[in-house]
């Protein structure tokens, strides 16, 4: 067996252990514990804490020599020849406390070359999306598994690749996934750039789980995705399971008031994507 396919199934059990809490949590209603973070709209919840501390338990009991780098906790280093597990226990908070079905668990393993295997992990829709740093991208539902192949072939239960309408390299025709800082000063200074697309693809998205965003446009419900904003937990293991769809991922520059992001998408879309949203 390859080394990575015990990791990518311990990072899907834990996913799918933590989405089946807050599946719970959310049909008990409104979470009673919430906080602020870095801005009074960047919130986190008594779910986020509790999902975070049910995958801590879980990765150190399988692997108590691997460091953990997550969104809610203390960080902990890896002992020597360990890995190091990144994870976001509740991507898309605001929607969870708001009841919009659109959060994921994402979890993922790296070593010093990068990502290893990462699953982002759909409880609404019981959608387990992963990948291996050698092995394909698949998506795992109920009804069976599918590779992912990027826009253009759309996955999804009920659907056929033939009907898709994605726009493949073509910008003009793109729908385009992204997402907004919590911090005001960034949004405002993401206006003009998302004013400055609107006009150049075919419609633009914001759902509000970055995992899930870069996980769609791998099964071909996106065209392309950027965003900016963004931390480690949130990208890990989507990043992996584009990459491995065959999508090209590149970095946004930090800029005044705009911090480090990604665009991803195939090759062409990509790069015309960047030169339109890469600067002020």
């Amino acid at each position: 067996m390859n080394e990575a396919e015990p990791l990518l199934a311990l990072a899907e059990q834990a996913a799918r252990m933590a989405g089946g809490l807050l599946l719970e949590r959310a049909s008990e209603g409104v979470e009673r514990g919430v906080a602020s973070k870095t801005s009074p709209t960047d919130l986190v919840s008594e779910a986020d804490v509790a999902s975070e501390r049910a995958i801590r338990e879980l990765l150190a009991r399988e692997r108590p020599d691997d460091g953990f780098l997550g969104e809610e906790g203390d960080s902990t280093d890896a002992a020597p020849g360990g890995l190091t597990w990144v994870v976001d226990p509740l991507d898309g908070t605001v929607n969870f406390l708001y009841g919009i079905p659109q959060w994921s668990v994402s979890v993922a393993v790296r070593d010093g070359e990068g990502t290893i295997a990462g699953a982002v992990f759909d409880p609404n829709r019981d959608e387990m999306f992963s990948a291996t740093r050698a092995g394909p991208p698949l998506l795992k539902t109920a009804s069976g598994e599918q590779e992912l192949q990027g826009p253009g072939h759309h996955a999804s239960a009920g659907w056929a690749a033939e009907a898709t309408v994605s726009a493949g390299e073509d910008l003009e025709h793109a729908m385009v996934a992204t997402g907004f800082s919590y911090e005001a000063e960034v949004r405002e200074a993401q206006g003009p750039v998302l004013a400055r697309l609107l006009g150049q693809v075919r419609d633009i998205r914001r759902l509000g789980s970055a995992a899930l965003d870069l996980v769609w446009t791998a099964a071909g419900r996106f065209d392309a995705y950027f965003e900016r904003s963004m931390h480690e937990w949130d990208v890990a293991a989507g990043i992996l399971v584009c990459e491995r769809a065959g999508l090209k991922v590149l970095e946004l520059p930090e800029l005044e008031h705009l911090p480090w992001g990604i665009v991803v998408g195939r090759p062409r879309l990509a790069e015309r994507l960047h030169e339109l949203v890469a600067g002020r």
